[in-house]
């Protein structure tokens, strides 16, 4: 065969078969525009793509699928390699490719057009980036894309009604992005989606009631969006769905009593953060396999139903904050159910209007327990000992309750534990030294109670503590110098309203990320010492009616962020620093019902005397004036002594 019978040949075979082309042309286009891709990339700390060189196969890199041939790439997978930089638009020369997975990167920038050209697309993730803009226009030529995951990025517009022409599109997932406008109604064309997630846009307008159509549909997440009127009732009929996250809309209306019944597969509920009415659907209690059950900041009434102790597989149950009700020492006693959800992380019920006693079972719980809210309620009786068997609490908030009794020491076996909340209840006694041992402990509130005695120095134990507020107790004693050496004190500082007693520890000035240092009502008695200088981030201190003494501290002058500062109802003397009237951030300061004498300042916070209390210092001039018309008469006083005595031993000669 001569070469124009070959040409020929060659020629009729490409016409007959137009996507068929030469194995070395295509590998070596796909080669070309990954290597441009790669170009506009940066790493960090080393380089993942290390085997994207000229002097190998494409089908031999890092992240790279080619066809059975290595004619092709098929797919492409870089997800989590830490790769910065925007998308080149060379990745739309991949003309075969069907997956793209660039996930938990820092890609940034827009979506380049040219990934339009990419019609045999199955899966396109580009979820955890910093991708900005907007979709693709044209995306309609994805006819063959099946999952969509865009989440967690910074796409911004209207969702496209071109989505409806991805028949074959059964994921899509555009949450934590910035889309705003309506869901389109024609969505409910694509019979084939399984998992719609818009979660955390600013959609608004209502939940389409043609999603009732949607009969293979899993999960349908809309949380944290600007959604509003009632779940339309075919919603309901989707007996495959296994999430329904509606959570953080303006949704209402009362929650179907059997809706337990009519989605039979739920694994996920949550409706937290609305407005739903009625009563916790008793029906829910009996889906044996479902995990979350979230019904938090509604207007739930009635009592919790029946029926916890048929879910062992429940991990989160959280229904605080709404108008449950409960009476009776036994009013606690559907905790006990719970022991039989081993897998059972969180569990809430505050914010309600629950009444009786904790039960001792409650130390049966979870092993795996992490946060136990029950705050805000009308519980009473004793914190049971068993408590300290939930070892893996981070979290325990009891707060605004009626307990009472003691804190168990056992909440010092809590190692775990991070945030412990007692505040404003009636609990008495000591503070246990055990609470020491909370080495991971970020906040501890006890504020509002009756404790009585010492702080425990093992306070100072505390190795990542933000915040301590003991305020409004009965403790006495001296402030320990432990509890002042902890420089990750950020937050507060509030002993306020006790029997503190004793000098102010130079230690304070440790506490140089501190914001808020509260002191007042107590009966400390010393110089503040010029240390308070280290407390460089404070905002506000306020020492308040205690015995104070000696000089205000030129050193305050230089927390150049102090908003307020309170140091009245003392016994200090002395002038007023001038260079407090420096302090630009100074908004409110009270030095009233002091010994304080001399000359008042005038610029700064002093130019405006309602954010100024000097009362009670009756020694202060508003200018040298006062200060002078002060030395005139006393010298006229003088005068008068020496005229009364002088002038009759005059007579006397």
């Amino acid at each position: 065969m001569n070469f124009l019978s070959q040409f020929l040949v060659l020629l009729i075979f490409f016409e007959c078969f137009p996507s068929v082309e030469p194995a070395t042309l295509g590998i070596t286009t796909d080669k070309e525009a990954l290597l441009s891709f790669m170009s506009s990339l940066s790493y960090d700390p080393h380089n993942p793509l290390s085997t994207w060189t000229q002097t190998t196969s494409p089908c031999n890199w890092t992240g790279v699928i080619c066809d059975k041939m290595g004619s092709r790439v098929m797919g492409l997978d870089l997800s989590g390699l830490q790769l910065s930089g925007p998308i080149s638009r060379y990745i739309g020369n991949l003309s075969f490719l069907q997956s793209l997975n660039l996930q938990n990167n820092r890609f940034i920038g827009p979506i380049p057009q040219e990934i339009t050209k990419l019609f045999r697309l199955r899966v396109l993730n580009m979820s955890s980036n910093q991708i900005e803009g907007v979709l693709p226009p044209n995306i309609s030529q994805w006819k063959e894309l099946e999952t969509l995951d865009m989440m967690e990025n910074r796409i911004t517009g209207k969702l496209p009604e071109e989505l409806s022409k991805l028949t074959r599109l059964k994921v899509l997932k555009l949450g934590k992005n910035h889309f705003y406008g309506e869901i389109p109604l024609s969505l409910a064309n694509v019979s084939s989606l399984t998992t719609l997630n818009f979660g955390t846009n600013t959609l608004g307008g209502v939940i389409p009631s043609e999603f009732g159509r949607l009969r293979n549909l899993t999960e349908l997440d809309i949380t944290i969006n600007n959604i509003t009127g009632t779940i339309p009732p075919p919603i309901y009929n989707l007996t495959s769905l296994v999430n329904l996250a509606v959570a953080s809309n303006n949704l209402w209306g009362e929650i179907p009593y059997d809706v337990g019944e009519k989605l039979p597969n739920l694994l996920i509920f949550n409706f937290c953060f609305n407005k739903f009415t009625g009563r916790i659907p008793g029906s829910l209690h009996n889906l044996t396999r479902i995990r979350v059950i979230r019904m938090a900041d509604n207007f739930l009434e009635g009592n919790v139903p029946p029926g916890l102790g048929n879910l062992p597989f429940l991990q989160m149950y959280n229904i605080g904050f709404n108008r449950i009700v409960s009476s009776g020492d036994d009013g606690l006693s559907f905790i006990t159910s719970l022991t039989n959800s081993s897998w059972l992380s969180f569990l809430a019920i505050g914010g309600n209007q629950l009444e009786g006693q904790i039960p001792e079972s409650i130390g049966n719980l979870s092993k795996v327990l992490s946060k136990l809210s029950m705050a805000g309620n009308r519980i009473y009786g004793d914190i049971p000992v068993s408590i300290g068997h939930l070892t893996s609490l981070t979290l325990l908030n009891l707060r605004s309750n009626l307990i009472s009794g003691e804190i168990p020491a056992q909440i010092g076996e809590l190692k775990e534990l991070q945030m412990l909340g007692l505040a404003k209840n009636i609990i008495s006694g000591a503070i246990p030294k055990s609470l020491g041992n909370l080495r991971k402990l970020n906040s501890v509130d006890l504020s509002g109670n009756s404790l009585l005695g010492f702080i425990p120095s093992s306070f100072g134990e505390f190795q990542s503590l933000l915040s301590m507020d003991l305020s409004n107790n009965k403790l006495n004693g001296s402030i320990p110098k432990e509890c002042l050496n902890l420089p990750s004190l950020s937050i507060v500082l509030n002993l306020s309203n006790n029997f503190l007693s004793g000098p102010l520890p130079g230690e304070i000035g440790s506490l140089e990320n501190i914001v808020t240092i509260d002191l007042s009502n107590n009966l400390l008695s010393s110089q503040i010492p010029n240390s308070i200088k280290g407390c460089i981030s404070l905002e506000k201190l306020l020492l308040a009616n205690n015995r104070f003494f000696g000089p205000i501290p030129l050193e305050l002058a230089e927390i150049r962020g102090l908003e307020t500062l309170d140091l009245s109802s003392n016994q200090l003397t002395g002038s007023i620093p001038g260079d407090l009237q420096n302090l630009l951030a100074l908004k409110y300061l009270n030095l009233s019902f002091n010994n304080l004498e001399g000359v008042v300042p005038r610029d700064g916070v002093f130019r405006d005397s309602s954010n100024v209390h000097l009362e009670g210092n009756k020694k202060l001039c508003q200018d040298l004036t006062c200060l002078n018309n002060g030395s005139d008469a006393q010298g006229k006083r003088v005068a008068k002594i020496v005229l009364v005595t002088v002038v009759p031993a005059i007579l006397i000669l």
